[in-house]
């Protein structure tokens, strides 16, 4: 009977709001929390038999962690086993393939028990207990006691008196359980509240976009950089010997290797700390690299200034004291040398890249310039670009899911988590709905690309439409937001109640060797 009602909770509340439920398992962010909703939260009872065990800190090899000092451990048709199995039936239900010893599997269990733990702990510190005569009713109405639709003596009884009192309990953790979800998603939504999330979709726009990729940035331009820049990309090739012990003990090793005593091989697989495998040789370096290596602009022009075999005097490297031998002075770049330039483009993507962002922004500005002059579908097509339809669209900063997704509208050469990435731009929203209709935006950087809007068309909701949202807020948004914040809130581990030793164990358990 239990069975039959939690297969019908969770059936009306998929139906209630199963295109959202589908949109919010394509989120990796929100999957766990689906699929622990879908075994803890919505259903409200789940009264299989279960063995519950009597564990202490320190118990056996399952136990993957404590919530309250509390261990979440896994022993056979426990509330963590019940999960686990739950677990695998979900997502075979989705079409996936899964064993029962995946680590997703696990983890969705223990992070079920953990909440299942949880809330009795807040409950047990809330002094509530379930009334033993409710218990005793729900434990009346348990399948396993039904004859003929009826509780039975005789069945009740046949059960040990351990297993009953197992029995009895798991009911009174489920009861208690049940009275904290019915108090805590029993919130009121006020009518003003939801109508003004309503009214947040009232204003709808409809654009085109093009946009201008940054990693378009020509070869002229990266060829000017470096012959503005030249000394960053020309090299030497150094060795070093580093000692962390003090400055003292440095200086005698230099003093040693200076006068013979040891070789500089022997010095630095004797004492330093890095590069003994090489005896010292760190390689050759561009000057680029050497700025974040050596700090000290004085100590660093010295150093590139010596002759080769030359060392040089101690260098406070971080914590360590170091000095370095030249095996080939500095030698000026050569950009007529392909390694050179791929290496000035790497600089310019990674240290400098405001400068290929810029140059970007100037051909946006040029393409917004045309766009005044012959209208934007003319702009577009001199310079074979394509352009993007998007909307009708709110404000939906960060793809709420109770409005129209950004996502729903695809842009060729962009992946899925560059349009997530787009929703979430706050800039992005202010400059769609700010730019003027039939007017080019200003352009904007977003990932690897400067993006022009250009608004078509400004239309208001109907009131049918704002309706449907302000029954969904009301009826499945709210809820649903509570069920992710509750689950997090445990899981996250609320100041020092939360031990996860979740990977350890399961390392352990599986991954033996």
């Amino acid at each position: 009977m239990a069975q039959k009602d939690k297969k019908n909770a969770v059936k009306d509340k998929e139906s209630a709001g199963s295109g959202l439920s589908r949109r919010f398992k394509q989120n990796p962010g929100l999957f766990i929390g689906t699929v622990i909703v879908l075994v803890l939260v919505i259903v409200s009872f789940v009264l299989v038999p279960a063995i519950v065990p009597e564990s202490s800190r320190g118990a056996g090899d399952l136990t993957f962690g404590y919530y309250d000092n509390a261990p979440i451990n896994y022993v056979p048709g426990n509330m963590f086993a019940q999960y686990q199995e739950q677990a695998v039936q979900n997502l075979q239900a989705q079409g996936l393939e899964v064993n029962n010893y995946s680590f997703e599997v696990w983890r969705w269990a223990f992070e079920g028990a953990v909440v299942h733990t949880a809330v009795l702990q807040m409950m047990k510190r809330s002094n509530y207990t379930a009334p033993e005569k409710t218990v005793d009713r729900e434990v009346a109405k348990l399948p396993q006691f039904q004859e003929n639709g009826r509780f039975s003596k005789a069945l009740y009884e046949r059960m040990s008196e351990s297993a009953r009192l197992t029995q009895w309990r798991q009911v009174s953790d489920e009861l208690s359980k049940r009275m904290f979800y019915d108090d805590y998603f029993s919130l009121l939504v006020p009518s003003a509240e939801a109508e003004f999330i309503a009214d947040m979709s009232s204003v709808m726009r409809e654009f085109e976009l093009v946009y201008f990729k940054i990693d378009d940035y020509p070869d002229s331009e990266y060829l000017a950089f470096a012959q503005e820049n030249s000394s960053l990309f020309d090299s030497i090739h150094l060795s070093m010997i580093s000692v962390s012990s003090s400055e003292r003990e440095a200086r005698k090793i230099l003093a040693s290797v200076n006068d013979g005593t040891e070789t500089f091989e022997d010095a630095s697989k004797n004492w330093s700390q890095i590069y003994k495998e090489s005896y010292g040789d760190m390689g050759s370096r561009y000057v680029y690299e050497l700025e974040s290596e050596i700090r000290d602009e004085d100590a660093r022009r010295i150093i590139l200034g010596l002759g080769r075999g030359e060392l040089s005097d101690l260098v406070r490297i971080g914590d360590n004291w170091a000095f370095f031998r030249v095996e080939e002075e500095l030698k000026k770049a050569d950009f007529e040398d392909e390694a050179v330039m791929e290496r000035v483009r790497y600089y310019l993507r990674y240290y400098d890249r405001g400068r290929m962002e810029n140059w970007t922004l100037e051909q946006a500005n040029d393409f917004n310039a045309d766009v005044t002059e012959s209208g934007f579908e003319n702009a577009a097509l001199r310079r074979d670009m394509e352009r993007h339809k998007l909307g009708p669209l709110p404000i939906n900063f960060g793809s709420i899911d109770l409005f129209p997704l950004l996502e729903y509208f695809p842009i060729s050469g962009f992946s899925d988590q560059d349009i997530q990435s787009m929703s979430r731009n706050e800039n992005f929203w202010k400059i769609a709905f700010k730019t003027a209709m039939q007017t080019p935006s200003e352009p904007f950087v977003q990932g690897n690309n400067v993006i022009v809007l250009f608004p078509l068309e400004q239309t208001t909701s109907d009131e049918e439409a704002l309706e449907r949202i302000i029954s969904m807020y009301s009826s499945y948004w709210v809820g649903y937001t509570a069920q992710q914040y509750i689950q997090n809130y445990f899981i996250s581990g609320v100041g020092d109640k939360m031990e996860d030793n979740f990977l350890e164990v399961y390392r352990r358990l599986f991954t033996p060797y």
